[in-house]
């Protein structure tokens, strides 16, 4: 069904040691939709994103993939292996740290799951492969291993590597943190480009201008709730809260 939301979280909550890092998180994203998360450290936010795709398993609330629930199946019991592998698949996860295979070439990185979790024949997966590093502009490093590469390639080509799934959603987790100034651009242009593709993203991102442009929607979390939600030109313009208005003025 067109309408069913991409994503939609209903009271998630997560807890650590006792300390509470999600309250009641209550969001939906529609398909197409980018979505721009912000806040400061420790307010939650790649805690939210890991429990997306149950990396993080909640203590409360429900997310749904395209109407299905993760994590919990028909019978209200947690989903086995083979299940949750399945419907984890139709996220694409980008980290801050790469986590590319070190002793895969570029071109085997981004083979490696269709092959290994699709079943994809190699011959296509190759194809493929190729198509997607040309997409982030690294065709022309196929043959090359991930020491050889500075951050925003190694983040190109991971971004490459979670396309090769053909996920429904793709999550970014403050992909351009660790990368030298002049090479957070390169990875910009790839986001911006997989937007005007119509990909549906959630972004945490300490971007600010990346986040104004490209997004649909803006979520602010701090102490693990979502403290405001808006269209980012409403959102960077006349933020309804004190405390959005103080971030802004120190971004």
């Amino acid at each position: 069904m067109s309408d069913v939301p991409a994503v939609r979280i209903e009271r998630l909550s997560k807890s650590f040691d006792g300390v509470e890092v999600l309250r009641d998180i209550e969001l939906t994203v529609n398909k197409g939709e980018v979505v721009s998360v912000l806040g400061s450290s420790g307010s939650g936010k790649s805690t939210m994103l890991r429990c997306i795709n149950w990396l993080e398993e909640p203590d409360r609330g429900s997310i749904y993939i395209a109407g299905e629930r993760i994590g919990i199946d028909a019978s209200g019991r947690k989903m086995g292996n083979k299940a949750l592998a399945a419907l984890r698949a139709r996220t694409g996860m980008v980290f801050q740290g790469f986590n590319l295979w070190p002793h895969f070439t570029v071109l085997q990185n981004v083979m490696e799951s269709p092959v290994q979790v699709k079943g994809m024949r190699k011959d296509e997966a190759r194809a493929q492969a190729m198509a997607l590093l040309e997409k982030v502009g690294m065709e022309h490093k196929a043959d090359a291993y991930p020491y050889t590469l500075s951050g925003g390639q190694k983040q190109r080509v991971a971004i490459a590597r979670a396309l090769a799934m053909s996920p429904e959603v793709m999550l970014f987790d403050e992909p351009t943190s660790a990368l030298d100034p002049e090479r957070v651009g390169e990875v910009l242009q790839v986001m911006k480009n997989l937007s005007a593709e119509g990909y549906t993203m959630i972004v945490v991102t300490h971007e600010m201008e990346f986040a104004r442009a490209v997004s649909d929607q803006v979520v602010f979390l701090e102490k693990g709730r979502i403290i405001e939600k808006a269209e980012p030109e409403l959102f960077f313009t006349n933020p309804s809260t004190e405390r959005v208005r103080r971030f802004l003025e120190l971004a």
